[in-house]
Formats: structure tokens, sequence, C-alpha cells
């Protein structure tokens, strides 16, 4: 099965309110809960060009995911990861997930990237794209995000330890650190080259 995935907008709009279906219908089945999204608030996301969507052959709705900015965009999350059931473990999963990131990284190169998650799956495709487990602490602060936690069945856990944990497992991703990193490496090779330059010509 092919599948096109692109950046959402405006005529993607009559999706919206079976993608705020199957976010509520996969929540209940996980059990743990996300943060309850309206049609209009996806439909905006898709006017601003902050959302993924993936459609199938038959051009039907296979797939879903947005961009939310945090402390002045400080900070930016890709929420709503959805995958219409009949394609979950197609590998599509992996694929939204690499667009919204990309996505993120055009729309906000300076901000962190986060994510909050009790899935093994989101876990593992965090990973590969680079992101590191850290605490509650080097996330947001931002009210606005955590109030979203509220419709979780697990938030009287987040309330008790005063946002400090709960039984979601905190990822980031920072571009900054992730430049220096690369920077680095490129200066490491660079001397590398140059002492293995001079030590061929001295043997000669």
């Amino acid at each position: 099965m092919k599948f096109t995935i692109e950046v959402a907008c405006e005529k993607h709009r009559r999706y919206a309110e079976e993608i705020c279906a199957e976010m509520e219908l996969s929540a209940k089945v996980r059990g743990t809960g996300i943060a309850k999204r309206s049609s209009e608030y996806v439909e905006g996301k898709m006017r601003e060009g902050k959302a993924v969507i993936a459609l199938d052959e038959q051009h039907l709705f296979a797939g879903f995911s947005y961009i939310e900015s945090w402390s002045h965009e400080l900070f930016v999350a890709n929420s709503g990861l959805i995958v219409n059931p009949k394609y979950r473990k197609s590998g599509l999963a992996r694929q939204i997930k690499k667009k919204i990131f990309e996505l993120s990284l055009k729309k906000y190169p300076k901000a962190k990237i986060f994510s909050i998650t009790t899935s093994l799956a989101v876990l593992k495709l965090n990973s590969e794209l680079g992101y590191k487990p850290v605490t509650f602490s080097e996330l947001t602060d931002d009210d606005a995000f955590w109030k979203g936690c509220e419709a979780c069945v697990n938030y009287d856990i987040l309330q008790r330890n005063n946002r400090r944990m709960c039984l979601c497992t905190g990822m980031l991703y920072d571009p900054a650190k992730e430049e220096k990193n690369t920077f680095d490496f490129i200066k490491k090779f660079n001397l590398l080259e140059r002492f293995r330059r001079t030590t061929t010509a001295n043997a000669k």
C-alpha cells in the first residue's frame, strides 16, 4: 500500500471530524488518554500548515499528526499522532513521525522538540529521530501544556508529584546540542585527517 504524506492545508478540512473521532477512540483503547481536540482545532492546524496528513491510494484518511508550540515558541511538541487501525503495523506511523519532525525543524529551527508518552512504539520512534530521555523539569513549564494532561486517567499522579514525574517518559530533541555535536564531530574528523596527512608525509 502506498500513502501520500503531506503538509495538511485547507483542502484537508473534510477529514477533521474523522481524525478527532479516531484520536478519541485510540485514547480510550490505550486507557491513558490524550487532550481531546475539536474538529475546529484540527482545522486550524491545517490552515496554519502545522499538521501532516496521510492518505491512502483512494484518498481516504490513513494518519495524522500536528505541531503545538509552548513557552513563546521555545518548545514545540508533535502531538496527536494517529494511524487508521487498518494501516497500523505498516510502517506508516514512522513515516508520519519523520514528516512532522522535519516540519517542526523547518517552522521552529531554534525550538526544542519534546514528547511525553507511555507508548513503547513512540519511544522507539523518538529515539530514532535523536530524542533523548529527560526529566520533566527539562520540558516546558507552560501551564497550558500541562493542563492538556487533565484528560488522562493518570493526571492525579502528575498532580501528586507536582509535575515532576508521571507514568509518561519525557523525551527531548535539542537542535542546539545536535548542532554542537555535529560541529565537534567535524572538528575531530578534520584534526584526525590532518594528523593522518602529516604522518603520511613524514613517513615518505
